[in-house]
């Protein structure tokens, strides 16, 4: 599906954006990825991964520029929509920009998809999107609603949208693990609560199930891969068993579990082996189609992260650490 295809990842000199060059290209031959975003250091330094490579090109702009986005999506086939603010206490604090970055810009980047006839757009979502207490998370519940809306706006350009839903990202920029990390250092990490639990997913599986979701999509469904949970205490002591936990209390915004489905939205839900979909209100017309192999969620469920029925272990987080961290040394 993607050979030969041009593809524009909005935000994409982030942690999502380059593990999904990185697995594309080598899955794939792409006619061109365009990667869109208003940091030049990461463009320039994601640049040098690349030097001889003229499938990889870089276009410097914001969401919130409707006009330099248009520009950047002229003769595109598919978006992978990134670019977001997602640091949680920072959002509370600076709720303005936020709300143009997160909202305006979804809305930006529906209309310049439908402008430029893009085949197919996949935004990113998380699980803070679900049910949301914090200002970050009403913002990209806002984002989820705009995608999934679009597809009532694309009229005869047939340009249809869905959204890809996960947790918090292992080893990316803004998760925990990496913070942690930095924190184990000076021989004492932070938690906010010892029951926090958080779900937790490699880059790698977030790029796959993009990749699953531009295949697969009608149009209007939110995409849910299935991962494993995590106590935050249990993160804290494998990458640093020796460190002093400090306790210091739930910071503004912020969730002691997180949900990826609701109760309300999982009456509209499927479940497959791998992933869940969510599916738009006002159209459920995959649950009438015999070849949707998916099983109705039970009545009251809930996906949860104190609730999963998959739990990861200190041995395979450890596992990941050694394999990842040793990688990026190299």
């Amino acid at each position: 599906m993607l050979n030969n295809a041009t593809i524009l990842i909005t935000g994409g000199s982030g942690s999502f954006g380059n593990k999904f060059v990185e697995m594309t290209l080598k899955k794939y031959n792409p006619k061109k990825i365009i990667i869109y975003c208003r940091d030049e250091m990461k463009q320039w330094e994601m640049g040098g991964k690349y030097p001889n490579d003229n499938r990889i090109r870089f276009f410097l702009g914001d969401v919130r520029d409707k006009d330099r986005l248009l520009r950047a999506c002229n003769n595109v086939d598919y978006i992978i929509h990134a670019a977001a603010g997602k640091i949680v206490p920072t959002a509370e604090y600076n709720p303005f920009e936020y709300i143009k970055t997160n909202i305006i810009g979804a809305m930006n980047v529906i209309d310049c998809a439908i402008d430029n006839k893009v085949k197919r757009v996949i935004a990113l979502s998380t699980d803070k999107a679900c049910n949301p207490v914090n200002l970050y998370g009403a913002t990209k519940l806002c984002s989820d609603k705009l995608f999934i809306a679009g597809n009532s706006y694309s009229g005869e350009q047939n340009t249809r949208f869905a959204v890809v839903r996960y947790g918090n990202v292992m080893g990316s920029r803004g998760s925990i693990i990496p913070f942690f990390m930095k924190m184990a250092e000076t021989g004492e990490i932070p938690i906010t609560d010892e029951r926090m639990t958080r779900f937790l997913i490699p880059l790698e599986t977030a790029v796959e199930m993009v990749w699953h979701a531009l295949q697969d999509c009608n149009g209007g469904e939110i995409y849910v891969k299935k991962c494993p949970s995590m106590k935050v205490v249990d993160i804290a002591k494998t990458i640093s068993p020796k460190a002093k936990l400090k306790f210091i209390g739930i910071r503004p915004g912020e969730k002691l579990h997180e949900q990826m489905i609701s109760v309300e939205d999982a009456r509209n839900t499927l479940e497959f082996e791998h992933y869940f979909k969510i599916y738009p209100v006002l159209d459920q017309s995959c649950k009438a189609d015999p070849e949707c192999n998916g099983k109705t969620c039970a009545e009251g469920f809930a996906y949860s992260s104190d609730l999963n029925e998959i739990w990861m272990k200190p041995a395979e987080l450890e596992s990941f650490l050694k394999q990842e961290y040793s990688r990026k040394k190299k």
